[in-house]
């Protein structure tokens, strides 16, 4: 198997300032024009679409189904069939037994956490040889270019691989109401540190009886803002050579102990991931981590239950700096043929192009990912200055650090034993140090 490194150094650098955006793009000769095929003009070219957005009722399937919609009436000849994903989780391993049985999809949604298996075992196509470094350039760039953070996501060795298409970062989501009632003013209560937090949460439980916190990212498939917590502490998933498992390393238990000591003291809701957001909105917690991507249906929850809702950055271990990391997706092209791969960058270019973002960030709740958009004079200005609730993940893009994808195969299995290890540490009262420390070394056995 090819061995690869994650982009990692150049974000680095550029985190440090030191590193201007175009020593970020490709180290590799590229061609400039790319290899693609030229598009018929006298046949309609069908390709495939695989999301997990539309496995999502609601906004996201809505809102995605209507993009593909306009795609294929501005290109009459090309028609998209979107495919709907079973979960987010799911998309790579589908595309996995459609390509063994020749029918894999031209497109595929790909969260970030698979990257590696989806270029080193699913053969996505190389989009810097195939399309060229100019036309790349090209697509990111325009009157609203790609965040310089978020066009890198998808990098391996140093050519592109897919184009970044939804994300977030981990929110903390606020019921001013519940607040109020405990006696605590909203506007001007401190949030900025999980020491904070701990300290409102208890006086909301005091005068509730009942859990007011719930975070999305210590349960199971959580594991992608767990990954920031753990950056915001000092600790690692992964080392940067992506050989050695880093989860249970001392800071990394010291972020499991402060949740565990929330959960004992009868603040923390010990929920799963679905029922955790539809709880939060219904407004039964006053404080809730998860993704922007839920923002519709707590906003929808605020309004029909009359509660108010606004939201913050992601609360810091003392002094110490908010690293945030990437929820989401890249699209990637898993077709062969070269008409149809041709096809396939014609559609994710429209994916992820000015248009679809007013859709996706509006309608949906990720950013948007040609983030000046959002600027005075941009098509998300207004909305942005009307809907506060998208600042807080906009001012976190500015800090994001790639939510990590563990080497092999057995990437699942990982993200099974570390979410297995926190939720006993955390509800079912597992030593965190011995729980987090057995783990990585289980891990470790999975990815050596």
């Amino acid at each position: 198997m090819l061995k690869t490194t994650r982009f990692w150094p150049c974000l680095a650098a550029l985190a440090a300032g030191g590193l201007a955006l175009g020593a970020c793009s490709t180290d590799q000769p590229a061609s400039a024009n790319g290899e693609l095929a030229d598009l018929p003009a006298d046949e309609t070219v069908e390709i495939t679409f695989e999301s997990y957005n539309l496995g999502t009722a609601g906004a996201w399937t809505d809102t995605t189904q209507g993009l593909i919609d306009q795609f294929n009436a501005d290109h009459p000849n090309i028609k998209v069939t979107g495919q709907p994903g079973d979960s987010a989780a799911g998309v790579a391993q589908s595309v996995q037994k459609q390509l063994l049985a020749g029918e894999a999809p031209e497109v595929a949604q790909i969260i970030f956490n698979e990257l590696d298996y989806a270029i080193n075992e699913l053969g996505a196509a190389n989009l810097t040889e195939l399309v060229g470094q100019a036309a790349l350039d090209e697509h990111f760039g325009g009157d609203y270019p790609f965040h310089e953070r978020a066009r890198v996501l998808s990098d391996w060795n140093g050519a592109t691989y897919g184009i970044p298409y939804v994300f977030s970062t981990p929110v903390l989501w606020i019921n001013e109401t519940k607040l109020s009632q405990a006696g605590i003013d909203p506007a001007t209560v401190d949030l900025t540190t999980w020491e904070a937090v701990a300290e409102v949460g208890a006086q909301v439980t005091e005068h509730t009886g009942a859990p007011s916190i719930s975070i999305a990212c210590i349960v199971t498939g959580g594991n992608w803002c767990m990954q920031s917590l753990f950056l915001s502490n000092g600790a690692q998933v992964l080392s940067e050579d992506r050989t050695t498992i880093g989860f249970g390393s001392d800071e990394a238990i010291e972020v499991v102990e402060t949740f565990r000591d929330l959960a004992e003291t009868g603040v923390l809701a010990n929920q799963e991931s679905n029922t955790m957001y539809e709880s939060a909105a219904r407004g039964d917690v006053a404080l809730h981590v998860n993704t922007s991507a839920v923002q519709a249906m707590l906003m929808g929850g605020a309004q029909s239950e009359g509660w108010t809702l606004t939201a913050t950055t992601l609360p810091a271990f003392g002094d110490k700096p908010v690293v945030p990391t990437n929820s989401g997706s890249t699209l990637m092209i898993f077709a062969q043929d070269p008409v149809k791969r041709a096809a396939a960058w014609e559609f994710i270019k429209f994916m992820t192009s000015q248009t679809a973002y007013e859709a996706i960030t509006t309608k949906i709740g990720y950013l948007p990912l040609r983030s000046t958009m959002a600027d005075e004079g941009g098509p998300l200005n207004e909305w942005v200055t009307s809907n506060p609730l998208v600042k807080p993940n906009l001012a976190q893009l500015d800090a994001i650090s790639p939510w990590v994808s563990y080497p092999g195969s057995n990437y699942q299995q990982v993200d099974t034993v570390l979410a297995t290890a926190i939720e006993d540490a955390v509800f079912y009262g597992a030593d965190p140090a011995e729980s987090m420390r057995q783990a990585a070394e289980r891990a470790q056995e999975l990815i050596d």
